[in-house]
């Protein structure tokens, strides 16, 4: 048992969010849960405030959920605890690492130059561009540069008429005004989750779609099951995580019939799919990863 004091940053009363704070508190004695809605800075001061506790004087915030769902929001968020940070407070992950995940795009241009193999994409705020990117890959996935769980994500096929892609593509710039396009792929059914922790590989998961549905994702009623990943596999995906210095995350892969390929790697990774998929604690491992940093 130590005496530090370390707080959860995420939602209150989420699973992942509270299966953290019951992992430090068992290590600790110490527990904080903070809502960001909550949180007050004063830059003349540098003092950042939650429910009267100065965030500041806390020897550590573990960020498990900045907000319930992805947009520029986050960000803002995420600069109130760049000051924590300055006042000497350890943020984990630390918020310019996170602030380079959230946005969908960032993610993706620092995979590419890190050399990573990854879907073709294309970034376009031209519906003519776009039209153009679904003809060129028969199938498109047009994403949200702000989203999780597939959430906002919109596949446009070429094999309809000119006039239903226009209206299709307009409808989706409508909400997102930078269009991220990428090539659809044949996945076998299920995607990857490589669990990482302070670079460090844990496993990998794998979620298997439901029925027919396009997308692996829980929030679409797919599951996790154990998947046994190849070493290069493994590699690529340590690649990548690497490019980002996370404490923990997971990098979501997909294997394909031209080899493995990155979506993305996560600003928060995922405690549901370790521990249904693969049988390890992901709280209690990153807790303790946590104190040793601390120590």
């Amino acid at each position: 048992m130590t005496n530090k004091k370390i707080a959860v940053v995420g939602i209150p009363g989420k699973w992942s969010t509270e299966a953290l704070a019951d992992a430090l508190e068992a290590k600790t004695g110490f527990r904080l849960v903070i809502d960001m809605a909550d949180v007050t800075a004063d830059l003349a001061t540098g003092t950042v405030m939650a429910n009267g506790i100065d965030l500041g004087s806390l020897d550590g915030l573990v960020v498990k959920k900045i907000t319930e769902t992805y947009s520029p929001n986050s960000l803002d968020r995420l600069e109130l605890l760049r000051l924590v940070e300055a006042a000497g407070t350890r943020v984990f992950s630390p918020a310019v690492n996170i602030l380079r995940l959230i946005d969908r795009l960032a993610c993706t241009v620092t995979l590419r130059n890190g050399d990573i193999p990854m879907p073709e994409t294309r970034v376009t705020e031209n519906v003519d561009h776009a039209i153009a990117a679904v003809k060129a890959f028969g199938a498109a996935v047009f994403k949200p540069l702000y989203s999780t769980k597939a959430r906002g994500m919109t596949v446009i096929t070429a094999d309809q008429s000119d006039e239903n892609i226009r209206t299709a593509i307009t409808a989706f710039r409508a909400e997102n005004p930078m269009m991220y396009i990428q090539r659809k792929l044949d996945l076998p059914g299920q995607d990857l989750g490589l669990v990482f922790i302070g670079g460090v590989y844990h496993g990998a998961y794998a979620r298997v779609a439901k029925g027919d549905a396009w997308n692996t994702t829980i929030h679409s009623g797919g599951k996790y099951a154990p998947f046994e990943c190849d070493a290069d596999v493994v590699e690529m995906a340590r690649r990548a995580q690497a490019l980002f210095d996370m404490d923990f995350t997971t990098v979501d892969v997909a294997l394909t019939n031209q080899g493995p390929i990155v979506f993305e790697v996560s600003a928060f990774g995922g405690f549901r799919g370790a521990k249904d998929g693969i049988g390890i604690d992901a709280a209690a491992l990153y807790a303790d990863h946590v104190l040793d940093a601390l120590s």
